[in-house]
């Protein structure tokens, strides 16, 4: 949240020395924003912070939250598409029958996968250099 706080800073800069003539109104208006905005980006990580601490303190994998839920159907409808789909056809083709025509996920799934992969891959990156400070 905060990177996002920070990108909007200059552009709500611009429009306040646009609505504010006066320079030292209009730079105490700015830091005032500036404070507010911080204040609420840092109080909403926290509150995620521990809505994420506590989902993961249950024992149970399939419990502990939202995000393990998603891996699993994720992981299940690939399991499904490339390998029980091929197997069955397969299998059948191999019983003298011919293949049944089930159905396979699009590359939507593909898409969810990789951005639970590649959120899950920033935030390591985030803390990376978090620790490099």
């Amino acid at each position: 949240m905060i990177p996002i706080v920070t990108a909007l800073l200059p552009m709500l800069g611009t429009i306040l020395d646009r609505v504010i003539p006066d320079k030292a109104a209009s730079e105490k208006a700015r830091l005032e924003m500036q404070a507010a905005l911080l204040d609420a980006a840092v109080k909403g990580d926290l509150g995620q912070m521990a809505v994420n601490k506590a989902e993961a303190a249950h024992q149970s994998v399939f419990v502990a939250g939202w995000r393990p839920a998603v891996g699993w159907v994720c992981a299940s409808a690939l399991a499904y598409s490339y390998i029980v789909v091929p197997l069955a056809g397969t299998v059948r083709t191999l019983m003298g029958e011919p293949a049944l025509n089930l159905p396979v996920l699009d590359a939507n799934l593909w898409e969810l996968m990789a951005g639970m992969l590649g959120m899950g891959a920033l935030r390591s990156w985030d803390k990376a250099q978090a620790l490099k400070k």
